[in-house]
């Protein structure tokens, strides 16, 4: 299965409400989704982490290498593509965009066998999973800490088991966030943390010393990823888990912080970590570490549907008769084009959602919303 062409779809949508995390602010929406095209028609699709224009200029000058490689080859794809920019390129943007492209070579591959994605990775030990619901940025105009537990309120009322809120944008002020939000959602829901980066050591510690009493489950992100340093002192002088890895890239960018403790959760990003070929061996060294794995999902139905064949498969660690499952994060933030680009949006029930067994990623792509969504029609 030859590859013919590949093709970058940029989309985007302009906010009518800004909202910001510690490190990022959000007036629009904008996603890359990636296409693979085979010479018998057979199509993958695939989706790229982080500025979208910059991703689409790297897609394309991987095609040289990509284009005339056989789809079902992933492994001499991924180790090709990642040499032709070794040099320059170890991590960032060379990386997301091969994420992109490795996530729909999987895609083609499913379609190739007739089998989804999970199977192909080693068998489904799941056909569905619980979801917790990720928003309570800081909204432009609104009174943060109200705002905060009114949404985190709905996400219980609606079923999800868990909320992840945005912190980071003080110590005072987020300690007040979190009692509110927790005071909303009662003892029952699970809460987790998220600074975006937000802080250094000293407010890091601080904050988790505060929030413990409040029933964390995580604190995410809590100092720059570069920091492993930082990351170890804030795991050692505050008691809340803590995660983070959303922007560490291949297996070489996860080996020193899983070796050297610096989290209790590692968060791999298959649009960013180096797509699914790569989370499979972050995966398998979160299991050598014995480091708990919660993927990072931000994007499109193509990064939903990715992310979901890929806990389709994750094995149980340990493999016991009640092991604890992998949960799924759920973008409630507004983004029309999310499920847009698919026929069958993936919908939650009671924060539960369920896994597609179609071929590939389980996927059929609505093109007439590529089109609705490019920025020339925004």
């Amino acid at each position: 299965m030859k590859i013919a062409d590949i093709r970058t779809h940029l989309l985007e949508h302009k906010l009518d409400t800004a909202f910001e995390s510690a490190s990022m602010r959000f007036d629009k929406r904008v996603h890359l989704l990636v296409e693979v095209i085979c010479e018998d028609g057979t199509t993958g699709w695939g989706e790229c982490l982080g500025p979208a224009g910059p991703n689409a200029a790297t897609v394309h000058a991987y095609g040289g290498w990509l284009k005339g490689m056989n789809a079902l080859e992933h492994e001499k794809i991924w180790a090709t593509l990642y040499n032709a920019m070794r040099d320059q390129g170890q991590r960032g943007i060379s990386v997301t965009a091969l994420s992109g492209i490795d996530i729909a070579l999987w895609d083609i591959k499913g379609k190739a066998y007739g089998q989804p994605v999970s199977v192909l990775l080693g068998g489904r030990w799941r056909e569905s999973v619980r979801a917790y619901a990720t928003g309570s940025f800081k909204r432009d105009g609104v009174d943060r800490v109200a705002d905060n537990a009114a949404e985190c309120a709905g996400h219980a009322k609606a079923g999800f088991h868990a909320v992840k809120i945005k912190i980071g944008f003080g110590v005072d002020e987020d300690l007040k966030v979190i009692e509110a939000v927790r005071d909303a959602i009662g003892t029952d829901t699970r809460l987790m943390i998220d600074a975006n980066h937000g802080y250094d050591v000293i407010e890091a510690i601080r904050l988790g010393q505060a929030a413990a009493k409040f029933g964390i489950d995580w604190f995410e992100e809590p100092v720059v990823p570069e920091q492993l340093g930082a990351y170890r002192k804030v795991r050692a002088g505050q008691p809340i888990p803590v995660a983070g890895g959303e922007t560490w890239h291949t297996r070489w960018g996860f080996a020193e912080p899983l070796s050297t403790g610096c989290v209790d959760i590692a968060q791999p990003d298959l649009c960013g970590v180096g797509g699914i070929t790569e989370a499979k061996r972050v995966a398998d060294l979160c299991a050598l570490h014995g480091v708990r794995l919660v993927p990072h999902v931000w994007g499109t139905a193509v990064h939903i549907a990715a992310a979901l064949q890929f806990m389709a498969a994750m094995v149980p660690n340990p493999v016991r008769k009640n092991p604890v499952e992998p949960i799924m994060e759920f973008d409630r933030t507004h983004n029309p084009f999310r499920q847009a680009v698919v026929k069958t949006p993936f919908e939650h029930d009671g924060g539960v959602l369920s896994i597609p067994d179609a071929p590939g990623l389980g996927i059929e792509i609505d093109r007439d919303a590529l089109k609705r969504f490019a920025p020339e029609a925004a």
